[in-house]
C-alpha cells in the first residue's frame, strides 16, 4: 500500500492551510453580505461599526477598495465585490470590516445598517422556465441545441413516433453546495516584492493571475501560496471574495489582513451547483435497440449568466448508440448566488435523468437493465467519426454483475421482514481530459530530485502521484522524490480540476525526466567529467559506462554542481483529432426501504471502473469511494431550499444534510485496468469525478425496484414513498 506523502503532516496537524498563517501586525476582515435578492443599495450607515472596539476601517461600495474585474485567458472576466451598488442575490458580499480581531470585525459587521431600493426577485427555477434562454455553446464548441438524424428521418419527433416502445419523463435535481471542510479564506501580506497571498485554491498560478488583474499590478508581483487545500471540488477554482478583499485592504492599510467566510456565508458568498429540469424521451425497438433519444435541459444560473450546467451535452451527447439524437440546453437566469463547476459538472445531475430514463425503458421492455445498456453500447459519440480511444464498459458491467450478485435480482425486489430490498445500476462516464502543464525537475547532490509545478492538491493525492510518476520516470525510489505544489512561483501546472491532474502533470513529468537524464549524461561525459569521453547510459538513478557506475548525486558532487534543473511541458495535441476520450464505469446499489416508515437505507454499493492505468490504487479507491458517497448524498440528502426572498433556508451544516458514517455501508470498488496510452504517455485517465456519476440514478433505480415507486427528483424524501408521488 502506498502512503500519502502529505499524510503525516495532515494527521499531526502540521499542514498549514490558508487561514493558519499569521504575521506580526495581522488584522482581521469580515465580509458583510446583502439581505435582499435584487435591488440597489441606497445607503450604508457605518458610523456605529467604525466606532466599535478594535475597528480599523470599513469598506463599502460608497467607500470601496481599489479593485477591478480581472480578465484572464482561462476564466474570462471575474466579478469582484464592492465595485457597484447593484445587488443580484441574497448573501452577496457588499461590505468589508477590518478590525484587530476576528470577533471584533464580526461584531462590528452586524452594526452596519443598509438601506435598499428593492426590486422584484426571481429565485425559483420552476417559475423562471418560461423565460429560459438558449445556453451558450457547450464544451467542445457545439451549439446549445442540435440533432443527429438518420438519412430517412425528418425530425426527432418522427423518430420517436416510429419507435414501438417510448418512455418520456421529466427529472429534476436540486441546488447543491460544495460543502468543503475548509471555508474560503485568505491571508494577504504586502512586501517589497509585492503581494503574497495564502488561500486555498485549485490552481495557484491562476489565482495569482486573477489577483494581479484585480489589483492592477504585475503578475510577477503576486505570489499565491496554497500547498494544502481543505477540499475544493470545483468550488475553489476561482479567486474568492475574501482573497480579493484581503489583498486590497492589506495594500491600503500596509498591514497583513486575514479574511475567512463563516460557514453560513460559504453557502451564498461562493458558487454552487445549479438546479436542473430535464425532459427525456427514449424510443426503442422491442429488442431494446435505441432508435431515438431526446434530452432537453434547463438549469439555473446567476443573473450574470457566467456558468451553465451542461447536463444533456455531458451525457446523452455521448453515452449511447442511437440513430436519432436531439439535445438542447437552456439556462434560467435567477437572483441566486453564482453557479459553477461542482464534482462531475453536467455529468452528475445529467446522469440521474438519463440513467433513470434508461431504467424506465428497461422496465417498459421487460428487459434486464444491464442487457439494455450493453445492447446500446456506443463505439463513438453519435454523429462523430472519432471512436473511443479505449472502452471496457461491458467488462465493468460483467465484472460488477458477478461481484454484486446481479443474477439474483428480482424485477419486483424482495422483502426481508419489515424491509423492502431493491437493487439498481447505472452507467458512469466522464470525459478524459488534459490541461497544459509544465514541470520542473531538479536533480540534487544528495540523490534526491525535486519535482515541482504550481498546481494544487485539494486532497486528491496529487503530491503522491508526483512522487510515484517522478520516481518511475527517473528510475529511483519514490521516497527520493521531493514533490512541490501550490506555489505560483513554480512552473504553471494548470487547474486541479476536471479529473485532469494525473494525466496532465504525469505526462509533463515524463518529458522533463527524459530531458534531465539527457542533461545528466551530457554533464557526466563532458571533458574533465567523471565519464569523460565514455559511452554512458542511465539506469536505477545511476550513470553507467563499462564497469563504472555513479549515482547522479555522486556525479554532481564530483562536478561540484549544486544541481541540474530542467523543465518539461505537455498539452493536448493531435490525439484530439483521432479519438474520443472518456473514463467509464458501472455503478451498483442495494437499498432497503422500511415497509411502514419508508426510511431509505443504502445497504451495499459497488463501482467498477475503466480509468486507464491506476497510479496509486489506495488513493484511487479512496477517490472513487468519496465520489460514490457524494452520489448517495445527492440522491437522499443534499438540496438547498431557496425561499422566495432568495434566502437559503438551510444554508448551514445543521440543516443542509450530508451523509455521516452511519448512512454509508462498506463500499466495494474494482478497477479493470487497461492503460490508455493513446490519451497520454502515462496511460492514466481521470477518476476523481466519475465516482459520483450515475450513483444517484442507481439509488433511485434501486428504490423503484424495492417499492415500485418511481421518484424522478433528487433528493428523494420519505414523503415521496408515503403517497407514491414522483
Amino acid at each position: 500500500m502506498t502512503s500519502r506523502v502529505d499524510g503525516p503532516l495532515k494527521v499531526t496537524g502540521r499542514a498549514e492551510y490558508g487561514a493558519d498563517h499569521t504575521f506580526p501586525g495581522l488584522v482581521h476582515g469580515y465580509v458583510v453580505i446583502s439581505t435582499i435578492a435584487h435591488g440597489e443599495i441606497e445607503s450604508m450607515d457605518v458610523t456605529e461599526a467604525k466606532g466599535a472596539p478594535g475597528v480599523i476601517s470599513v469598506y463599502t461600495p460608497f467607500d470601496p477598495l481599489e479593485l477591478r474585474a480581472p480578465v484572464t485567458p482561462f476564466f474570462g472576466e471575474t466579478w469582484v465585490p464592492l465595485q457597484d451598488k447593484e445587488v443580484a442575490y441574497y448573501g452577496q458580499p457588499i461590505g468589508f470590516v477590518v478590525a484587530e480581531t476576528y470577533e471584533q470585525a464580526r461584531d462590528a459587521a452586524m452594526l452596519v445598517e443598509v438601506s435598499y431600493r428593492q426590486r422584484p426577485a426571481l429565485t425559483s427555477l420552476q417559475d423562471g422556465l418560461a423565460s429560459a434562454e438558449d445556453a451558450p455553446a457547450a464544451r467542445g464548441g457545439e451549439p446549445s441545441s442540435f440533432e443527429v438524424l438518420a438519412p430517412d428521418v425528418e425530425s426527432i419527433e418522427d423518430a420517436l413516433a416510429a419507435s414501438p416502445v417510448v418512455v418520456e419523463a421529466t427529472y429534476t435535481t436540486a441546488t447543491q453546495n460544495h460543502a468543503a471542510l475548509e471555508p474560503h479564506s485568505a491571508v494577504a501580506v504586502w512586501g517589497p516584492d509585492g503581494l503574497t497571498i495564502h488561500s486555498g485554491n485549485q490552481g495557484s498560478d491562476l489565482q495569482a493571475a486573477e489577483l494581479a488583474g484585480a489589483l492592477d499590478t504585475k503578475p510577477s508581483e503576486v505570489h499565491a501560496v496554497n500547498p494544502f487545500v481543505g477540499g475544493a471540488f470545483g468550488g475553489k477554482g476561482r479567486t474568492s471574495a475574501p482573497a480579493f478583499l484581503a489583498a486590497a485592504a492589506a495594500r491600503l492599510l500596509d498591514r497583513p489582513v486575514k479574511a475567512a467566510l463563516s460557514r453560513e456565508q460559504v453557502f451564498t458568498a461562493t458558487a454552487g451547483r445549479a438546479a436542473t429540469v430535464q425532459k427525456i424521451a427514449l424510443g426503442a425497438e422491442h429488442d431494446g435497440t435505441l432508435n431515438a433519444l431526446r434530452h432537453d435541459s434547463w438549469c439555473s444560473t446567476a443573473m450574470d449568466r457566467s456558468f451553465v450546467e451542461p447536463t444533456s451535452h455531458g451525457t446523452s451527447r455521448e453515452w449511447y448508440a442511437t440513430r436519432n439524437l436531439a439535445i438542447s440546453q437552456k439556462m434560467v437566469p435567477l437572483n441566486i448566488p453564482p453557479t459553477t463547476f461542482m464534482r462531475a459538472p453536467g455529468e452528475a445531475p445529467g446522469s440521474f435523468a438519463l440513467e433513470s430514463a434508461i431504467d424506465e425503458l428497461a422496465v417498459a421492455l421487460g428487459m434486464d437493465p444491464i442487457e439494455l445498456r450493453q445492447r446500446n453500447n456506443s463505439t463513438a459519440p453519435p454523429g462523430k467519426d472519432l471512436q473511443w480511444s479505449s472502452k471496457h464498459l461491458d467488462e465493468c458491467f460483467r465484472v460488477g454483475a458477478a461481484r454484486f450478485g446481479w443474477a439474483d435480482r428480482s424485477p419486483q425486489g424482495r422483502a426481508d421482514g419489515d424491509w423492502l430490498v431493491g437493487v439498481g445500476t447505472a452507467t458512469a462516464m466522464f470525459p478524459a481530459l488534459r490541461f497544459p502543464a509544465t514541470i520542473e525537475i531538479t536533480l540534487l547532490p544528495d540523490d534526491t530530485a525535486v519535482v515541482a509545478t504550481s498546481g494544487a492538491d485539494p486532497g486528491t493525492g496529487l503530491l503522491t502521484v508526483i512522487s510515484l510518476v517522478g520516481g518511475e520516470s527517473l528510475d529511483i525510489s519514490p521516497d527520493r522524490i521531493v514533490p512541490r505544489l501550490g506555489d505560483s512561483a513554480l512552473p504553471p501546472g494548470g487547474l486541479s480540476g476536471g479529473s485532469t491532474a494525473t494525466a496532465s502533470v504525469g505526462t509533463a513529468i515524463m518529458i522533463a525526466a527524459a530531458t534531465a537524464i539527457d542533461d545528466l549524461l551530457a554533464a557526466a561525459s563532458a571533458p574533465g567529467a567523471p565519464f569523460d569521453g565514455m559511452d554512458v547510459s542511465y539506469a536505477d538513478g545511476r550513470v553507467l559506462a563499462g564497469d563504472r557506475t555513479m549515482t547522479f548525486g555522486e556525479v554532481l558532487r564530483e562536478l561540484k554542481r549544486p544541481s541540474i534543473s530542467v523543465t518539461g511541458s505537455s498539452a493536448p495535441g493531435e490525439e484530439l483529432t483521432k479519438h474520443s476520450f472518456s473514463s467509464f464505469g458501472a455503478q451498483f446499489c442495494e437499498v432497503r426501504v422500511h415497509k411502514w416508515t419508508r426510511e431509505i437505507r443504502v445497504s451495499r454499493m459497488l463501482g467498477v471502473f475503466d480509468a486507464g492505468r491506476i497510479i496509486n490504487p489506495t488513493a484511487a479507491r479512496s477517490q472513487i469511494i468519496g465520489g460514490m458517497i457524494w452520489g448517495v448524498s445527492a440522491a437522499l440528502h443534499e438540496g438547498l431550499e431557496i425561499e422566495d426572498s432568495g434566502r437559503f433556508a438551510n444554508g448551514d451544516f445543521a440543516s443542509y444534510l450530508i451523509p455521516v458514517n452511519a448512512d454509508i455501508p462498506e463500499v466495494d470498488v474494482h478497477f479493470v485496468e487497461y492503460p490508455d496510452t493513446l490519451h497520454n504517455s502515462v496511460g492514466a485517465k481521470g477518476l476523481g469525478e466519475i465516482g459520483t456519476v450515475g450513483m444517484a440514478a442507481a439509488v433511485a433505480n434501486a428504490v423503484h425496484n424495492a417499492t415500485g415507486i418511481r421518484v424522478r427528483h433528487i433528493p428523494i424524501l420519505i414523503e415521496d414513498l408515503l403517497d407514491g408521488s414522483s
